[in-house]
């Protein structure tokens, strides 16, 4: 399954494959050849890229999934604006990685706001605060879960479907980070974490990690 979003890169590529090859059928032009191999390798990659495999969500209400596929960079404690303790949880996503975001918990959501900002590459710290994203809240049963679509050096567009007061189910698509990104979780105090840094994740299926009991 191929991401609609994604529609508009792959089916142009494809087409222009297939005009290469019309014109090397008709003219044995050599250079036909040398485009339709090139296309040819354009056209796998943007398909692979922007691929969407079906995920099955794990039972149990109080996990909190992973919003995308890629491999833990970070984890750390750290202070909000309003000097509460969080756990800042970063995935970075490679070119090489499933690039559709996925609903880590049910919930309401309470914000989507598009910030913009820098495109440090993906990997470095300061991208947490400083490149552009798009900032979500979701106020869950059990608590409430900030997450941050944060655009890279070449991913330079945020594909965000969320809207403030919607009602959400974890495991549900929302969105896609075209060309390598990063996601930050900010997770209140009073959830377990299930993860450690170079863990490999996969969107709406890996547990990041669990409301505590009676919190």
């Amino acid at each position: 399954m191929i991401a609609r979003e994604g529609m508009p890169f792959v089916l142009p590529t494809w087409f222009a494959l297939l005009i290469a090859v019309g014109v090397y059928a008709l003219f044995h032009a050599v250079a036909m050849v040398i485009a339709a191999v090139l296309l040819l390798a354009l056209a796998l990659f943007v398909t692979y890229f922007f691929r969407d495999p079906k995920r099955v969500p794990p039972s149990g209400d109080e996990f909190i999934l992973s919003p995308g596929d890629g491999t833990v960079i970070v984890i750390e404690q750290i202070a909000d604006d309003n000097g509460n303790k969080k756990t800042l949880i970063s995935i970075f996503l490679s070119v090489f990685n499933v690039h559709v975001n996925r609903i880590p918990v049910s919930g309401k959501v309470i914000s989507a706001e598009h910030k913009p900002g820098k495109f440090l590459k993906a990997f470095e710290r300061a991208a947490v605060t400083e490149n552009e994203r798009t900032e979500i809240i979701i106020q869950a049963p059990q608590g409430m879960v900030k997450f941050c679509q944060v655009a890279g050096i070449i991913a330079r567009r945020i594909v965000c479907h969320l809207q403030g007061g919607e009602i959400v189910t974890r495991g549900e698509r929302f969105g896609l980070i075209r060309f390598g990104s990063r996601i930050d979780l900010f997770l209140e105090q009073n959830v377990s974490i299930n993860v450690k840094i170079g863990d490999r994740v996969k969107g709406g299926e890996s547990i990041i990690g669990s409301f505590k009991q009676n919190s």
